[in-house]
C-alpha cells in the first residue's frame, strides 16, 4: 500500500458476522462461537444491532455460577454497542478501540451489519502507521487515569474527604471498631451486634503462627547484618501462604478465598511483633483471646495490657489506614490479582510496593525533623531555610490531596486527647501552621500541607510504638484494604495489561549482519 494511502475498517474487517438473537441461550451461543472460532457473536433483532456478547461476557457468567442452558443473552450481553462505519479511517476506529478498552467493534452500515473489527484485527495498521500515531499523552504515573470500577472507595483530593464504602472513613475510624470496618470492606455493610459477634469468633482463632513457620523465625529476625521488619514480614509471610496451600484465585471459590483472606490479615499484628521480640532476644508474646485485634497489637509488643486510651488510639489509626484509593501497593495487589495468582503472592507484591520510600510513607522521619527542630523559636528559621534549599519537608505534600489531609486531621486530634497540651503536640501543631504558611510563601500555588505520616508518628511514638515498627504498623491495617480489593478483583475479573507508546527507532529496520 502506497505510504499515504489511508486504510478503512472496510479493509481490516471480518465477514460474514456471526450473529444471535436476544431470545438465544448462553449454552447455544457459547457452541457457536466455539465451533466458528471467533471471540463475539453480535446480537441482532429486526435487523437492528441490539448488543454484543464476547468472550469475556461468558467468563463473567460463568464465575456467577449461572445455567448455561436456560439464561439468555439478553441477561449478558452489552447493550447498544458502540459501532463503526467501513467507511471510517482505521487509525481513528483504534484510537476508539484502545481509549475506550473496547476489544470488538460491530460494523454498521446504513444501520445494517456489514461486518466485525477487533483489536487484533486493528494492530495490522501499527506497522504502517505514521510515527505520530503512537504519539499519544500519557499522564505521568498513571495520575487521573481511571483503571478500575471498584465498590470499597475513594479519595477526592480537593474536598479533602475519603471515605469506605458509602461512610465517611474518618467517622468510621470515631464511631466504630476496626473489626466493624474489617467486616464492612469484606461483606459490604456494616455489622449489627449479631455480626460483630460473630466475625470477633471466627477469625479470634486464625492469630496463630503455623509451627512449621514458627521454627524458621528466629532465622528470619536474625538474618543479615541489619534488621528491616518490613522485609523480615515479607519473609516470613512468605513462609505462611506456602504453609496454607493458597490456590491460584482462578481455581478457588469466594468462601475459600475470603476464608486466605481472614488468615493473612489476623496472622500479620501476630508475625510482625513476634519478628521484632526475637530480634532483640524476648520471647514472643502470643495473643490473647480477650483483647481486641488493636489492643492485642500492643499487647504483643510489651507483653503488658494496653490502656484503654492506647488502644482506642492505635485502632483509629488503624481505620484511618486500611485504603486509600488505588495507591501503588493496593494497585499492585489487583494486578496480580489479575494474572490469577494466589492471594499469598498478591500481598507480597503488594508489601513490595510498601516497602518503597514513595509509599511507604515517612512517620519516623516526620517525627526526626520535629526533634531536629526542637522548639516553636526554632522552627520557622529551620523551615524557611530547609524549603529555600530544595529540601523536603517530610510529612508534608500528597499527591492526591490539594487540602488538609483527612488523615492527618483525625490523628491531630488523636494526638491531643493522648496528651492535652503536651509540648510534644503543641510543637508539632506550630510547625504544622508554620510549614505551611512559608510553603505557601515560597511554593506559590503547589498547596502542600501535612499528609497521614506528619502525625502518625506522633501518635505511635505516644502510645510506645518502636520507630522501626511505623511502616510494618502501616501494613497492618492496610492488608484489609489489600485483601478486600484481591477479592472484588477476582469476583469479576479480566487480566490487567494495559499498552506503552513505544518511543524508540522506527520497525521493521533490517538487521546488520556482523562480517
Amino acid at each position: 500500500m502506497p505510504k499515504d494511502a489511508k486504510m478503512t475498517v472496510a479493509d481490516l474487517m471480518s465477514s460474514p458476522v456471526v450473529t444471535a438473537s436476544e431470545s438465544d441461550t448462553i449454552a447455544e451461543v457459547g457452541k457457536r462461537m466455539m465451533e466458528v472460532g471467533v471471540g463475539s457473536v453480535v446480537v441482532v433483532e429486526s435487523g437492528r444491532v441490539t448488543g454484543i456478547l464476547t468472550e469475556r461476557d461468558l467468563v463473567r457468567f460463568a464465575a456467577k455460577g449461572g445455567e448455561a442452558a436456560t439464561a439468555t443473552v439478553t441477561q449478558w450481553m452489552t447493550e447498544d454497542p458502540y459501532t463503526v462505519s467501513p467507511d471510517e479511517d482505521s487509525v481513528e476506529a483504534f484510537k476508539s478501540l484502545s481509549q475506550a478498552s473496547y476489544r470488538h467493534i460491530p460494523v454498521v452500515k446504513d444501520s445494517e451489519l456489514v461486518g466485525i473489527v477487533s483489536m487484533r484485527d486493528m494492530m495490522r495498521i501499527a506497522r504502517i502507521a505514521p510515527v505520530d500515531f503512537h504519539d499519544v499523552e500519557i499522564p505521568e504515573g498513571l495520575e487521573g487515569v481511571h483503571v478500575a470500577h471498584t465498590d470499597l472507595g475513594d479519595v477526592r483530593g480537593s474536598e479533602g474527604f475519603y471515605h469506605y464504602r458509602q461512610y465517611s472513613a474518618v467517622e468510621l475510624a470515631e464511631k466504630r471498631t476496626l473489626e466493624d470496618v474489617w467486616f464492612m470492606m469484606f461483606e459490604g455493610h456494616l455489622p449489627d451486634h449479631g455480626e460483630r459477634k460473630a466475625f470477633e469468633e471466627e477469625i479470634r482463632p486464625l492469630r496463630v503462627i503455623p509451627d512449621e513457620v514458627k521454627r524458621h523465625m528466629a532465622s528470619i529476625a536474625t538474618l543479615g547484618d541489619r534488621f528491616v521488619p518490613l522485609e523480615a514480614l515479607r519473609a516470613a509471610y512468605g513462609l505462611y501462604a506456602s504453609s496454607q496451600d493458597f490456590k491460584p484465585n482462578l481455581d478457588t471459590e469466594r468462601a475459600q478465598l475470603r476464608s486466605e483472606a481472614l488468615r493473612t490479615c489476623a496472622v500479620f499484628p501476630i508475625l510482625i511483633m513476634a519478628l521484632y521480640r526475637l530480634h532483640n532476644g524476648d520471647e514472643t508474646v502470643e495473643p490473647r483471646d480477650d483483647l481486641s485485634h488493636s489492643s492485642n497489637y500492643l499487647y504483643m509488643l510489651t507483653g503488658e495490657v494496653p490502656s484503654p486510651e492506647h488502644a482506642r488510639a492505635m485502632e483509629q489509626y488503624l481505620i484511618a489506614t486500611i485504603d486509600h484509593g488505588f495507591n501503588a501497593s493496593t494497585f499492585t495487589a489487583r494486578v496480580i490479582t489479575s494474572t490469577g495468582a494466589d492471594l499469598g503472592s498478591a500481598v507480597l507484591g503488594a508489601l513490595g510496593a510498601l516497602s518503597g520510600p514513595l509509599h511507604g510513607g515517612a512517620p519516623s522521619r516526620a517525627l526526626d525533623m520535629l526533634r531536629e527542630i526542637g522548639s516553636e523559636e526554632n522552627a520557622e528559621p529551620w523551615l524557611r531555610d530547609a524549603v529555600e534549599h530544595g529540601k523536603r519537608l517530610m510529612g508534608f505534600g500528597h499527591r492526591v490531596y490539594k487540602t488538609d489531609d483527612p488523615r492527618s486531621v483525625l490523628l491531630r486530634g488523636v494526638a491531643e486527647r493522648l496528651e492535652p497540651g503536651s509540648p510534644k503536640v503543641e510543637l508539632a501543631k506550630y510547625v504544622e501552621k508554620k510549614a505551611v504558611e512559608i510553603l505557601k510563601e515560597l511554593k506559590p500555588g503547589r498547596m502542600l500541607y501535612p499528609n497521614v505520616e506528619f502525625y502518625s508518628g506522633v501518635v505511635m511514638e505516644m502510645i510506645g510504638m518502636p520507630p522501626e515498627l511505623f511502616t510494618p504498623t502501616f501494613g497492618c491495617s492496610r492488608v484489609i484494604g489489600w485483601t478486600a480489593h484481591i477479592l472484588e478483583q477476582a469476583s469479576d475479573n479480566r487480566l490487567i495489561r494495559p499498552a506503552a507508546s513505544y518511543t524508540g527507532p522506527e520497525p521493521p529496520q533490517d538487521v546488520p549482519e556482523l562480517d
